[in-house]
C-alpha cells in the first residue's frame, strides 16, 4: 500500500501541475508536465513504487468506464468496424510483426520474449490519448476512432502479453490454442460485464421505485460498478478491462443515468470529473516517478553487458520507429478495408487526407498500461522464476513510452494546426437543431395555453390577467432565444443580430447583478446578519444561476 503521506504528496503535485499548465497557457500538454514533475521528484529522492496488479485494479476500471460513457453510442455503431480493426486487428498485427523485428534486431532475445515486449507496446494509452487531445480542435470522427480504439486495445494487448509471457516461461505455444483462449477471454469479459451491468440497472430501477433515489447512494453504486465487473471477470480469468467497458455501454443503452433525479446527475458529473482529473494526474506522476530508476537500471545493465548508452538509445529509437511504421500501415489497411466495403455496397467513400493518417499514427502514444505490463514480468526470486531479459525489456519499454509521449506532445499540435476544418461541427449542428426543436416546443405550449378559453371558475379576472402577462413574458424570452440560433429564412438577419445583442446585454447585466448580490451576501455574514449556513445555501443558489449563465455565454455565436 502507498503510505498516506505519499498520497498527499501526489495530490499536491497534481494540483501544482495544473497550476503550471495554466501559467504556460497550454503550450506544453499537461501529461508531459506531470511526467516531468514525477521525474524531478524521483531525482530528489522521492520513492513511490508502482504495483502492476494494484494499478490495473485501482486506475483502469473507473477511467475506462468514464471514457466509455463519453463515447457516443451512435458514432460507436457507425465506426465499429474501424474501431475493432484497430483495437484488435492492429494489436495482433503489431505484436507479430514487431516481435519478429525485435528478434531480428536482437537475435539473442528469444522469440516469445520479443512477442511479450511487442504485445506490451502494442496498445495505445487511453489516458494519454485523451489528455493530449483535450481542448484541441480535432475532427470529431478522429476523436471517436482514437477513443474507441483506446477503450479496447488495452485488453487485446494485455491478453496477447499474457500468452507471450506464458510461452516464454513454459516454452510451449500454440497459435490455435492462443486464438481460442483470446476469444474466450475477450467475449467472456464482455458477457460478464454486460450481465452485471444489466442486473445493476434492474436493481437500480427497483430502488428508485421504492424511493431510494438519494444522490450519495446512487453515485456510490455507480462508482463501485466498474470495480465489481473488473474483479469478477478477472477471477474467472476473463478480461476485466473489457468487462468494465461493456458494463458502461449496457448502462448507457438501458438509460440508467437518465432514470435518476436531477440532483444525482448534477452531483455525479462533478464526482466523475474529479475522479477523472485526479486519477489521470496520478497515472502520469507515477509514470514519471518510475522512469529515473528504470533508466538507471537500463544503463547498469548495458554497462554489465558491455553495451554503450548510444547503442541502447538507438535500440529504443529503432523499436519506436518499427511500432510507428506498423501503426501507419495498419491505419491505411483500415482505410483500404473501408474503401473495399464502400465499393462492395456501392456507397460513397471519401479518402482521408495524408495528414489525418499521420495524426492517427502519432496519437498512438504508450503510457502507464505498457509500463505496468512489463513491470508485472516475474522478477528473480519469484515463484515462477525470473523472466528472461526482464531488465532489458523494461528498459526498452520505458524508453519507448518516453519517446512516444514526447513525440505525440510535439508533433500532434503541429498536425492539428494544419488539418482541414471540414467535418468538425456535426455535434454543434445537431446541438443547434435540438435547441431549436426544444424552443419551438416551448413556444407551441405557450401559444396553446394563451389560446385556451378561460374556464368558468378558473380564477378571478386579476389572476387571469396575471397568467397572460406571465405567458407573454415567457413567450418573449423563448422567441428571443430562438431568433439567436434560427438560421432559417423565416428569421431575418437583422432580427438575429438584434436578439444576440439583447442576449449579450442581458447576460452582462445579470453577471453584474450576481456580483453585487455576492458582495451583499458576504456583508450580511460579516455583520452577523446571517450565519455561515445561510450564506452557504444562498451562495449555492447564486452558483447554479451563474453556471447556467455561463453555459448561455458558451452557446452564443462569435460573429458579433
Amino acid at each position: 500500500m502507498i503510505p498516506a503521506d505519499n498520497i498527499l504528496f501526489l495530490l499536491l503535485m497534481a494540483a501544482g501541475s495544473s497550476l503550471l499548465a495554466r501559467l504556460l497557457k497550454g503550450r506544453i500538454p499537461l501529461p508531459l508536465i506531470q511526467i516531468v514533475l514525477g521525474i524531478l521528484a524521483a531525482l530528489v529522492g522521492v520513492t513511490i513504487g508502482l504495483r502492476p496488479d494494484l494499478f490495473m485494479l485501482v486506475f483502469l476500471p473507473p477511467l475506462l468506464f468514464a471514457d466509455a460513457f463519453r463515447m457516443p453510442l451512435r458514432e460507436f455503431h457507425e465506426l465499429r468496424g474501424t474501431i475493432f480493426f484497430l483495437a484488435f486487428g492492429l494489436v495482433v498485427f503489431s505484436t507479430i510483426f514487431c516481435g519478429y523485428a525485435i528478434h531480428w534486431l536482437i537475435p539473442s532475445l528469444d522469440l516469445p520474449c520479443c512477442f511479450a515486449l511487442a504485445a506490451a507496446l502494442s496498445p495505445t494509452d487511453t489516458v494519454a490519448v485523451s489528455s493530449l487531445l483535450a481542448g484541441r480542435r480535432v475532427p470529431e470522427r478522429m476523436i471517436h476512432v482514437l477513443s474507441g480504439e483506446a477503450l479496447f486495445n488495452d485488453a487485446s494487448g494485455l491478453v496477447c502479453f499474457r500468452f507471450a509471457t506464458a510461452a516464454a516461461l513454459t516454452g510451449e505455444f500454440s497459435y490455435r490454442q492462443a486464438f481460442d483462449d483470446f476469444l474466450l477471454v475477450a467475449f467472456g469479459g464482455m458477457a460478464i460485464g454486460g450481465a452485471i451491468a444489466y442486473g445493476a440497472a434492474r436493481l437500480n430501477r427497483i430502488l428508485l421505485r421504492r424511493g431510494f433515489d438519494d444522490p450519495p447512494l446512487q453515485i456510490t453504486l455507480m462508482i463501485l460498478l466498474p470495480f465489481v465487473t473488473y474483479i469478477v471477470s478477472e477471477r474467472v480469468h476473463c478480461s476485466g478491462i473489457l468487462a468494465s467497458v461493456a458494463a458502461c455501454m449496457v448502462i448507457k443503452m438501458m438509460g440508467m443515468i437518465e432514470e435518476t433525479n436531477t440532483a444525482t446527475r448534477l452531483q455525479a458529473t462533478t464526482v466523475w470529473g474529479m475522479v477523472n482529473y485526479i486519477f489521470n494526474a496520478l497515472i502520469f506522476l507515477l509514470l514519471g516517478l518510475q522512469l529515473p530508476a528504470l533508466l538507471r537500471g537500463g544503463m547498469t545493465m548495458a554497462h554489465e553487458r558491455e553495451v554503450s548508452l548510444l547503442q541502447l538509445v538507438g535500440l529504443v529509437g529503432a523499436v519506436y520507429l518499427i511500432m510507428t511504421l506498423l501503426r501507419f500501415v495498419g491505419i491505411w489497411l483500415s482505410i483500404l478495408r473501408r474503401w473495399a466495403m464502400a465499393r462492395w455496397s456501392a456507397t460513397p467513400f471519401v479518402w482521408p487526407d495524408f495528414l489525418s493518417s499521420l495524426l492517427l499514427t502519432f496519437a498512438g502514444a504508450r503510457g502507464a498500461v505498457t509500463l505496468a505490463a512489463v513491470l508485472s514480468l516475474p522478477a528473480a526470486g519469484s515463484e515462477m522464476g525470473a523472466f528472461p531479459y526482464r531488465d532489458l525489456l523494461i528498459t526498452i519499454a520505458a524508453g519507448v513510452i518516453v519517446v512516444s509521449l514526447v513525440g505525440a506532445g510535439v508533433l500532434m499540435p503541429l498536425f492539428v494546426r494544419f488539418l482541414p476544418r471540414s467535418g468538425m461541427d456535426r455535434h454543434a449542428t445537431e446541438e443547434m437543431m435540438a435547441r431549436q426543436s426544444l424552443l419551438r416546443t416551448a413556444l407551441a405550449i405557450l401559444a396553446e395555453e394563451k389560446s385556451r378559453p378561460h374556464e368558468t371558475g378558473s380564477g378571478t379576472p386579476h389572476e387571469q390577467d396575471l397568467k397572460r402577462d406571465v405567458l407573454d413574458r415567457l413567450e418573449q424570452i423563448y422567441e428571443n432565444r430562438l431568433y439567436q440560433i434560427d438560421e432559417t429564412t423565416q428569421t431575418s438577419l437583422m432580427n438575429r443580430q438584434l436578439s444576440r445583442r439583447r442576449e449579450r446585454l442581458e447576460l452582462a447585466t445579470r453577471f453584474l447583478l450576481l456580483k453585487a448580490q455576492r458582495q451583499t451576501l458576504h456583508r450580511l455574514f460579516v455583520e452577523r446578519g446571517i450565519n455561515d449556513q445561510t450564506e452557504w445555501e444562498l451562495q449555492q443558489e447564486l452558483d447554479f444561476e451563474e453556471q447556467l449563465l455561463r453555459a448561455r455565454v458558451q452557446r452564443l455565436p462569435k460573429d458579433i
